[in-house]
């Protein structure tokens, strides 16, 4: 008799014990799930359907108190001169020196539809329109393939002096919905959701501006994945001068002079 009751004391003991893991647990649950998150980005929305968006996003890499860092925007171009932008993007699939020895160099291709290029001429300028210094501009673009899988094109922007520069962050992907944790492409449209095997080229060439990359990027095919486009070279002028016609008025508008 005395067994029995002394194991029946050990296995409620055990019990309360498991009861007051179980309650930590739920208590400590959403600090644990809040410590893992990764950073919100605050942002503003300019344009969104159910499948697509472009947004304003503060720019981390921009300092109020240091100039230098500082946007040209907001930032007045036509959409015309966007689509020409647009159109003058090309993606080419990233090959290593080996495989050109012996495939030659991958076709070029359009990096966006006619139907993109309508859908983001016309609301990156209104978003650049609407920037401020510290502000990027970001889009999204998705086609739904089944519940759980949509292809996405994303990336953003932004100008600086009389550069404008642009990062491709997916292009064509098939992205599966996660059955539960945070979706990504959405939330962050500039970061890539798998390994990247593009290069984004633009045409003419002789309006990019090379930048330095790192061997790392070039293994990983991330070397070429943005642009940096002299608005001064293209044919239209337009940008310019607007650019220069803002400068004029206020020096907000400018961080520092056009070259």
């Amino acid at each position: 008799m005395k067994d029995g009751v002394k194991y029946r004391r050990r296995q409620d003991r055990k019990l309360n014990t498991m009861m007051w893991i179980a309650i930590m647990l739920l208590t400590l649950s959403p600090v644990l799930l809040v410590g893992c998150a990764l950073p919100h980005i605050p942002s503003r929305i300019v344009y969104e359907d159910p499948v697509n968006y472009v947004r304003l996003e503060e720019d981390a890499d921009v300092l109020a108190e240091w100039l230098p860092t500082h946007h040209t925007h907001p930032f007045l171009i036509e959409p015309g001169t966007i689509r020409t932008i647009l159109t003058g993007m090309k993606v080419q699939e990233h090959r290593t020196a080996l495989q050109r020895w012996f495939l030659g160099e991958s076709p070029l291709v359009q990096a966006f539809t006619d139907e993109e290029m309508t859908l983001l001429s016309a609301q990156l300028a209104e978003a650049l329109a609407e920037a401020t210094y510290h502000e990027r501009v970001t889009f999204y673009l998705s086609q739904p393939q089944t519940f759980a899988r949509r292809i996405i094109t994303t990336g953003g922007l932004y100008i600086h002096g009389t550069e404008l520069h642009f990062l491709l962050g997916n292009w064509r992907i098939i992205y599966g919905i996660p059955a539960y944790g945070m979706i990504y492409d959405r939330r962050y449209p500039m970061r890539p959701t798998a390994a990247k095997g593009f290069d984004l080229l633009f045409q003419p060439a002789e309006a990019v501006i090379p930048l330095r990359n790192s061997l790392i990027d070039g293994i990983f095919a991330n070397a070429k994945d943005e642009l940096v486009v002299d608005l001064t070279k293209l044919e239209s002028s337009e940008p310019v001068t607007l650019l220069r016609g803002l400068c004029m008025n206020s020096q907000a508008f400018c961080s520092r002079e056009p070259s």
